[in-house]
């Protein structure tokens, strides 16, 4: 399957690395997530996607945002409680190496996206932290 071109809203399966992680020296993700792209556009020549996570680990007050149970099941994600996270992210040249085919969902690597007032609103508090959060770069 083709992937699309990385547009705001749009959701995919991707191997995330987390910022605390980059700092301790890693270079690869543990673990393909679902990452919501926040922005994406030309730089030097390159597409370039930013992305954050999406976990069902709660995180602490004012660092992510709930999934409403509808918009999970519009994605084809599970039932669990989720978050989009919003003061970790990751930028890497489009498509990169990191983005990943959804097991058991025909080689899509895309699950959807979200409604235009959830990514308003997951915008609206990335821009809204102080200090604002750095971008890990992927290869």
């Amino acid at each position: 399957m083709v992937l699309p071109s990385p547009a705001p809203g749009l959701v995919v399966h991707f191997s995330y690395l987390w910022r605390n992680q980059f700092e301790q020296g890693e270079e690869t993700g543990r673990k393909v997530r679902p990452c919501l792209i926040i922005a994406a556009g030309i730089r030097e020549g390159e597409t370039r996607a930013y992305l954050v996570p999406i976990t069902h680990s709660e995180p602490p007050r004012g660092r992510g945002i709930p999934i409403p149970p509808k918009v999970k099941a519009h994605l084809g994600l599970d039932q669990q409680a989720s978050w989009i996270i919003i003061d970790d992210l990751n930028v890497t040249t489009w498509p990169g190496f990191d983005v990943r085919p959804i097991p058991n969902r025909s080689g899509s690597f895309v699950y959807g996206e979200i409604p235009a007032s959830l990514l308003s609103q997951v915008l609206a508090a990335i821009k809204a932290l102080r200090p604002p959060p750095k971008a890990t770069p992927r290869t």
